[in-house]
């Protein structure tokens, strides 16, 4: 489990079906669960200050880390610690698309495509994308959006977004257990 609040953002590339970081911790522990961009993978190997994970294809299908050059990360929560976001599994439902940002007063609008659980989408309601612990802002019939603070866009892969890029997004998890927790097929 994860809270959405970024630690460090660094660059990853896929070599065969492992996941390669710079390790930027100094006490990382094989079999450590850590999130990348908001999806949960386990550290296989440690080599040459690196962080090694292995990867499956349903992975690869359903986020966006084939296409991802610098990650956000977050180590597991520790039971005990702070909860700075919201409850976070580090099971990415899918990818969304980012469409635009406006700056307001201070910090930024970004608008996403919806979700296809649109009914997980409320606003003041909470969103992970990218691993990020974000609150919706506000919703439309096809787009969401979110404000973003400038501390976040600086400490956070926000910065390097494209018009079109895909975006991780977890829902709320509170959300989907008061749905009943159903898939597109019902159960």
């Amino acid at each position: 489990m994860f809270t959405g609040i970024v630690e460090y953002v660094e660059e990853m590339f896929i070599k065969g079906r492992n996941v390669y970081i710079k390790n930027p911790y100094s006490d990382i522990v094989l079999g450590e669960s850590i999130a990348l961009n908001g999806v949960c993978l386990t550290v296989e190997k440690i080599e040459n200050n690196y962080l090694i994970f292995g990867i499956g294809e349903e992975t690869l299908n359903r986020t966006n880390l084939k296409v991802s050059k610098k990650v956000n990360i977050e180590r597991a929560l520790k039971v005990g610690s702070r909860l700075g976001g919201h409850f976070v599994l580090g099971h990415v439902d899918g990818t969304v698309k980012f469409i635009d940002k406006q700056l307001q007063r201070g910090s930024y609008l970004f608008q996403f495509s919806n979700v296809k659980e649109n009914w997980a989408i409320v606003e003041k309601g909470s969103i992970t994308l990218n691993g990020i612990s974000l609150t919706v802002a506000k919703k439309s019939l096809d787009t969401f959006f979110v404000q973003i603070i400038p501390h976040t866009i600086e400490n956070t892969n926000l910065k390097y977004l494209l018009k079109n890029e895909k975006v991780n997004y977890e829902i709320d998890v509170f959300a989907r257990y008061i749905k009943g927790g159903k898939n597109e097929y019902g159960y």
